[in-house]
């Protein structure tokens, strides 16, 4: 045996006898195998900015949805995970609904649509200081019709004296106005008992299959996320405009692909750094980072037409710092000639040198063009992430890499690895016991031969060390 691998861990000075001398207690498995009920949707709805995003706000007792004091700030249909008095149910945030929109406004308008047609309830947000205006009334008139309980949230009642404004709002025909303040939190306690007793035990919508493996779709603006998102779907589920940055929130979608079902979520694309980002810009920022540690891969697309950014970077960044794993999809693959594609392979090998081990995949948002070889490339990043390599599989390759290749010298001293064990998937984790600091380089070492040895393409995989601490063995 090399003197520098202790194989199972029995020292020279007999500290560590066995494995739990190691205090592998503490080294779980941080990975989450458990599949998601599928629980009871709300759909927020309304004319614009009457507080349809603070109202979702203040139920999930988070801020999670955009808000600004600009109207149109909330274009697609968000869902959010919220409970209540023990129960979990869904809450979705749409863009504000107007009979008569045209252009964009009529892309978001159609979404508020299809969320009051799946949801199993309905809240109509009111401006309690407006009043019953002619949207109000138009959507009222359709919900009528509907067959899904609806609630009406008289907004913005932040005191007693507007209690007399709220009554007013019974001519829309909706029954009860709920008093409530969304900025204040005044009355939200009795909405959501209300809605928890419209709200069936089980979603109408109950095809979500179990466990769908949760993607997120990144990148900067205008690169073609929404637009994958609707290739994908086969409608126009994300709202799609030539203006950059139309996506605020990011939106969930379950997606059938490779005869599987996929749970894609589609991101605001990063402008800016986000310390340099105000206002929705700034809390977009925000969503999309909790998307992608919300999701277990990552979805980078980048402009293969256009120079790899700045952007692309700070993208980048945030998927490994997240631990997720990554497929990077060249999007706009038909607007490449032979002479981009040369000068592409220089810039992937420039500037996205960090992560080698990334899937990569060419497409076409726009035509659908290979958008199908996302399946293998996402099963393969998967399996990497959830890999678990066996205690004695790992110690035997770690004897033979040791042999082969003894780390280096540090103060004089040749350090020892001890043991070695996986102590976590999702991204793979290894701690090696050592009785000496590893140096930097030689950890990327150890890194790129676990990656020869057991294939973790498509997934960061983590290296740490964990140095023996000298022991007084003598007693007083």
């Amino acid at each position: 045996m090399s003197d520098n691998f202790d194989g199972a861990a029995i020292s020279s000075d007999g500290i560590w006898s066995d494995e739990s001398d190691f205090e592998l207690a503490e080294l779980t498995d941080l990975g989450v195998d458990g599949a998601p009920l599928a629980v009871p949707v709300v759909a927020i709805v309304g004319r614009p900015n009457v507080g349809k995003s603070s109202l979702v706000n203040r139920i999930l007792g988070r801020r999670e949805a955009v808000v600004e004091d600009i109207p149109g700030v909330t274009r697609d249909r968000v869902s959010y995970e919220a409970s209540w008095a023990g129960r979990r149910f869904m809450v979705q945030d749409t863009g504000g609904w107007e009979p008569d929109a045209k252009g964009l406004q009529q892309s978001v308008a159609r979404q508020a649509e299809i969320a009051m047609k799946t949801a199993d309830a309905i809240v109509l947000v009111v401006d309690t200081t407006v009043g019953a205006t002619a949207t109000d009334e138009a959507v009222a008139k359709v919900l009528r019709r509907s067959k899904t309980p609806v609630l009406l949230a008289a907004n913005k009642v932040d005191d007693e004296r507007l209690e007399s404004e709220a009554a007013a709002l019974w001519s829309l025909g909706l029954g009860e106005p709920f008093t409530v303040s969304a900025a204040h939190g005044r009355g939200t306690g009795d909405l959501l008992d209300r809605i928890l007793e419209a709200l069936p035990e089980t979603p109408r919508e109950s095809t979500l299959l179990s466990g769908p493996r949760r993607v997120a779709l990144v990148g900067k603006p205008n690169v073609g996320k929404s637009s994958l998102m609707n290739k994908l779907t086969g409608e126009d589920r994300a709202v799609v405009d030539n203006v950059a940055g139309t996506t605020v929130d990011p939106v969930d979608e379950l997606v059938e692909l490779g005869g599987r079902v996929w749970n894609f979520v589609d991101t605001a694309g990063l402008r800016k750094k986000v310390s340099q980002s105000s206002g929705h810009e700034f809390y977009a920022s925000l969503r999309t980072r909790s998307a992608i540690e919300a999701a277990e891969v990552a979805v980078l697309l980048i402009d293969a037409s256009e120079p790899i950014t700045e952007q692309d970077q700070r993208v980048l960044t945030m998927i490994i710092e997240a631990g997720r794993a990554l497929v990077i999809a060249f999007n706009k693959w038909d607007l490449v000639d032979e002479d981009r594609r040369l000068q592409l392979a220089k810039e992937i090998d420039r500037d996205l040198s960090r992560v080698p081990w990334a899937r990569t995949v060419n497409i076409s948002a726009h035509t659908g063009r290979s958008v199908a070889k996302l399946v293998p490339a996402l099963d393969t990043s998967l399996a990497s992430w959830d890999k678990r390599v066996s205690t004695g599989q790992l110690n035997s390759w770690l004897k033979d890499v040791i042999a082969e290749t003894p780390p280096p010298m540090r103060g004089g001293r040749l350090p020892r690895v001890m043991f070695a064990t996986q102590a976590a998937t999702r991204p793979p984790t290894f701690v090696f016991f050592t009785t000496g600091f590893l140096e930097a380089g030689y950890r990327r070492f150890l890194e790129r031969k676990l990656r020869e040895a057991f294939n973790f393409d498509g997934s960061p995989v983590r290296v740490n060390v964990r140095v023996r601490e000298k022991r007084d063995r003598k007693t007083k």
